[in-house]
């Protein structure tokens, strides 16, 4: 079977912190649905620029071609008819309308793979992920390795100046390695965050 859509949609929405693998795991799964011989469009915001703009690239160098679009309204009219996967990568920078999207597409009979963060660096929950989660019909949750204890981590830490940055900072600042670093629960540290929203 050449391109044409599955019988029935799919959401699958793939998570974790920093440097657990999401992208790597995006990748993965549209590479084998073009093994598969199923026509595939991947989707980014066009916000994360990190690796040029139309990839999508993993930390340890797999890669993709991606469309980067500065909005969810662009989807839509930019996806090809016979396309039956779609990938949606950095998910959790996208408007809430994107939920409406991707619930449009599954509805049409598509595979669709979201890969995002589900925490920001506060540790809460992070833009359109976790209405994602619910939706979805399978979750994969992936781990990194805290860099100070050594444990599995599940929280990205933002470093600025080479300290913690306050709560109070922006939520969304693209970066990598010189930004961000996996921890675990314990090891992450949000200076200034009150009890109320511990």
């Amino acid at each position: 079977m050449t391109g044409g859509h599955h019988a029935t949609g799919v959401l699958e929405v793939v998570v974790g912190s920093m440097f657990s693998g999401k992208s790597e795991e995006l990748i993965r799964r549209v590479k084998r649905a073009v093994i598969a011989r199923r026509s595939v469009q991947v989707f980014k915001p066009s916000i994360d620029d990190r690796y040029g703009a139309d990839l999508v690239r993993s930390h340890d160098g797999d890669s993709f071609v991606a469309r980067p679009v500065r909005s969810s309204a662009e989807i839509g009219p930019l996806l090809a008819p016979e396309t039956s996967v779609v990938g949606i990568d950095e998910v959790q920078f996208f408007d809430p309308q994107i939920v409406g999207v991707v619930r449009e597409l599954v509805d049409g009979g598509r595979r669709v793979i979201c890969a995002g963060l589900d925490l920001d660096f506060r540790g809460e929950p992070f833009g359109p992920v976790p209405l994602l989660l619910a939706l979805a019909e399978r979750v994969d949750k992936l781990e990194a390795i805290c860099v100070v204890c050594g444990e599995s981590a599940t929280r990205t830490q933002r470093i600025v100046d080479g300290v913690p940055a306050y709560y109070e900072d922006p939520i969304i600042v693209v970066g990598a390695q010189e930004a961000y670093e996996a921890r675990c629960r314990t090891c992450h540290t949000v200076p200034r965050r009150s009890t109320v929203t511990a």
